[in-house]
């Protein structure tokens, strides 16, 4: 088949194509997830410039050392996430991916034997530290803000990609609470969107429904972003919030409530969620529905921390 002339229509409506073509190709993978492989990918790139060896193509005897040199200092989590940075670029420039070599197999399976798998994770918020929480949050419009913003992250269980992402729109009141569209997650990548619903609370100064609306009514907010960054003069900013910005608004309140701010993030409201549920006695169906889990090992996990004391076999021994 002939190849169209250069510079013809065709050339160019090919051309387009093609750049279109590697749009959907940068779209394939979530924003967080390429910012993370870029960096990863630099700092294997400038371990190997010091030490003179190629990066790309990258031979295993080099992932292996690279492995083994960041062991002694990183988490397994950061070298796994290394791993596949390394197994993306290759990939993505056409190379066999030198992270499936036997020997760095090996040496990876060694390291996890040595070092353990069990992630730390951060501490989830309970109902109890939320109240506390939620104490500290003054009755100004940054305070109106967080306290909405704490509630409706609890409630919905919300990622705080998730969170940051409501527009007006996506809120329906009703008499029984707010039924809240998310029309892209982290396990909705294709924005077939999701239908969350957050019930009315039984007391007034912790009902995330009634937070939501005075946070909007308050800031006069009636189309766009929900969550928006407001400065130093108590202006109200037209775009909407980082997600860093969500774990930072948990760690200031957490600290102003006398708690241990490091132990806690942006994820600790969808854990804690999860987890408060598990001790009230909530079902794993209903606990999976509300936070949107796909497999019941993460779900079984907050339920075992839930359960810890509750009907606990050691309090039941007259010690």
């Amino acid at each position: 088949m002939a190849l169209p002339p250069e510079g013809g229509p065709l050339a160019a409506m090919l051309q387009e194509t093609a750049e279109q073509a590697k749009e959907y190709m940068r779209q394939a993978k979530a924003p967080n997830t390429v910012r993370a492989y870029r960096s990863d990918w630099q700092r294997f790139s400038a371990w190997c410039a010091q030490r003179a060896l190629a990066s790309l193509p990258a031979s295993e005897d080099t992932v292996a050392l690279y492995l083994a040199d960041l062991a002694a200092t990183a988490k397994t989590s950061t070298l796994q996430r290394r791993l596949s940075a390394i197994a993306q670029a290759h990939k993505t420039a056409g190379l066999p991916a030198p992270t499936t070599d036997a020997k760095v197999r090996l040496t990876w399976a060694g390291i996890r034997r040595q070092k353990g798998t069990a992630q730390v994770g951060k501490s989830p918020i309970l109902t109890a530290d939320l109240r506390r929480l939620l104490a500290t949050c003054e009755d100004r419009p940054l305070g109106l803000r967080d306290r909405a913003l704490l509630l409706v992250g609890f409630a919905g269980a919300f990622r705080r990609s998730e969170l940051i992402s409501l527009d007006v729109a996506d809120l329906t009141f009703g008499s029984n609470g707010v039924t809240v569209k998310l029309r892209r997650s982290k396990t909705d990548q294709e924005g077939h969107g999701e239908t969350v619903g957050i019930p009315r609370g039984t007391n007034t100064d912790t009902c995330p429904v009634n937070a939501l609306q005075a946070w909007l009514e308050s800031a006069g907010i009636k189309v766009g972003p929900v969550f928006r960054p407001i400065d130093r003069h108590a202006n109200i900013k037209d775009q909407r919030l980082s997600d860093r910005a969500v774990a930072l608004i948990v760690k200031r309140h957490a600290e102003a409530a006398g708690l241990d701010a490091a132990t806690y993030s942006g994820h600790s409201l969808r854990s804690g969620l999860a987890t408060s549920a598990a001790m009230g006695g909530a079902s794993e169906r209903a606990i999976m529905r509300q936070t949107r889990h796909r497999s019941l090992p993460m779900v079984r996990r907050y339920i075992r921390e839930g359960d810890l004391f509750r009907d606990n076999a050691a309090a039941q021994v007259g010690l």
